[in-house]
């Protein structure tokens, strides 16, 4: 990088490049404001701690201000932009600092960049289905690029099979790889895949609800499972059918809290019921 400086033309030679303060009060000023920013800002802070203290202790909701707390809230914004300054971080105040001058405005920078040099593309892939699987083991070729490189997820499951069995040595004859669609997870569901796992699929039913009937199927490994919901299916439907109501379709996270005993956590279910008791104890798991 060359770095040369421009004439400077509104200042003549041999001209003094730093005036002389012509406030010889400056200083104690700069003193004063100083001292005034630092007590405000811890003034400010203590009493928003001890407002949001007393708050908590009464169960009241934090963002339910006084004006007395909005002005606190805007002195101590500003008191923190102030120390920020004072202290040397100007990145606060960055969009203001873009509007002065700067000392180094009068630099003249030439920047000269190294050249990129473009990038390579992709070596060609073998043909040979052994070629490839070579390549693979090598790590010439990344395992994951087979499906977007060769175009037919089937064949990379494939290579990317046999791959596996020649870094580790095992058969993989157990696992089928025949009769998949590998287009329909590619994205999905399953990354890298050298297989399939059969599971058995049962069914159970009718299920009567809401007037229609239901053949449901299940896959499982689970014994007894399908039995089971078959005769609890069978047992619905001499009932008379079961109705639904949907109230809700999400999923939610929620904390767990844990308790010696059933009586203490019934006391938090009761105290929960009072939405000011609830808010207040959102704000601690929020934090």
């Amino acid at each position: 990088m060359e770095v040369r400086r421009r004439p400077n033309r509104s200042s003549r030679v041999g001209e003094s490049l730093k005036q002389p303060d012509p406030n010889p009060n400056h200083d104690a000023h700069s003193h004063l404001t100083n001292a005034l920013f630092f007590t405000l800002f811890f003034s400010v802070a203590y009493f928003l701690l001890h407002r949001w203290r007393e708050k908590i202790r009464t169960s009241t909701p934090l963002h339910l201000v006084t004006l007395s707390e909005i002005a606190a809230i805007l002195s101590l914004i500003a008191s923190f932009v102030y120390l920020m300054a004072f202290f040397g971080i100007t990145f606060i105040l960055h969009p203001f600092l873009n509007s002065r001058t700067s000392p180094d405005d009068d630099l003249d920078l030439h920047i000269t960049k190294p050249p990129v040099p473009p990038l390579s593309p992709p070596l060609p892939l073998p043909h040979d289905n052994r070629d490839l699987v070579l390549a693979v083991v090598s790590g010439s070729v990344p395992s994951y690029s087979l499906e977007s490189r060769l175009g037919d997820c089937r064949r990379a499951a494939e290579i990317r099979r046999e791959a596996v069995e020649s870094l580790t040595g095992r058969s993989l004859k157990g696992l089928p790889v025949e009769g998949f669609d590998y287009d329909s997870i590619l994205g999905q569901c399953c990354e890298m895949p050298i297989g399939f796992v059969q599971i058995p699929v049962g069914v159970a039913g009718p299920l009567l609800l809401d007037g229609n009937e239901y053949t449901i199927p299940m896959a499982t490994t689970e014994g007894c499972l399908v039995a089971s919901t078959n005769r609890g299916c069978k047992a619905i439907h001499l009932c008379g059918g079961a109705s639904s109501m949907l109230l809700r379709d999400a999923m939610t996270r929620a904390p767990v809290v844990r308790f010696a005993s059933a009586k203490r956590a019934s006391q938090l279910k009761f105290f929960l019921e009072d939405p000011l008791n609830f808010e207040s104890l959102a704000v601690v798991f929020n934090k």
